[in-house]
């Protein structure tokens, strides 16, 4: 009867030691990667260029300050407010002292390109305003394309470079009435700093 019971008591032990053990071989979970920052909004400040080919007989371009904000929905999509003021030329020789003050705005979309770097590319729409040499009218509807690409340094600090080509209408004679038929582009570039959050 002692060997009866034995072998009956001796496998009810292993059946109740066996998940144990087979727990004790399973690997151990590996770390989560953390996931990968979403972010509502981005703010930027920067140093810009633009040429200023609709000022009449302007040899060098104007540098200023170059802010946008930007409202992300989604993880490609954003929609873009854009403002600048050209105020300081590049050298000497410009008639007058011309300036150029840029509000515009337009749908971004952006993607992550290769490990903390991105880009994006925007249509912007607004209006330009020469200033500084007497045209008439000094206000113009505006349009651009435009790319850049950001270099992440913190998980909130972006570095920024981007251009754009921005296209207004100005008249090519002063003082000519009305609107001008005359559209010319006008080469932007800024690099700067982005906050995103």
């Amino acid at each position: 009867m002692k060997r009866t019971l034995l072998l009956p008591i001796l496998a009810l032990v292993s059946v109740a030691l066996l998940p144990l053990t087979a727990a004790g071989k399973i690997a151990p979970d590996k770390p989560a990667e953390p996931d990968e920052i979403s972010y509502k909004y981005e703010a930027y400040v920067g140093y810009g260029y633009t040429s200023i080919n609709q000022v009449n007989q302007s040899r060098h371009g104007l540098q200023g300050v170059n802010v946008s904000i930007t409202r992300d929905w989604g993880k490609y999509f954003g929609l873009t407010a854009d403002g600048a003021i050209y105020k300081f030329a590049v050298g000497a020789g410009n008639p007058g002292d011309p300036s150029v003050d840029l509000v515009l705005f337009g749908p971004v979309v952006h993607a992550k390109l290769i490990g903390r770097t991105s880009g994006f590319f925007h249509v912007l729409l607004g209006v330009a305003h020469t200033g500084g040499n007497n045209q008439t009218p000094d206000i113009s509807f505006a349009r651009g394309l435009g790319v850049g690409l950001d270099r992440q340094l913190t998980p909130h600090v972006f570095l920024r470079a981007s251009g754009d080509s921005i296209a207004s209408s100005f008249t090519v004679t002063n003082p000519s009435p009305g609107d001008s038929p005359h559209t010319r582009s006008n080469a932007r570039a800024t690099i700067g700093v982005v906050y995103k959050f």
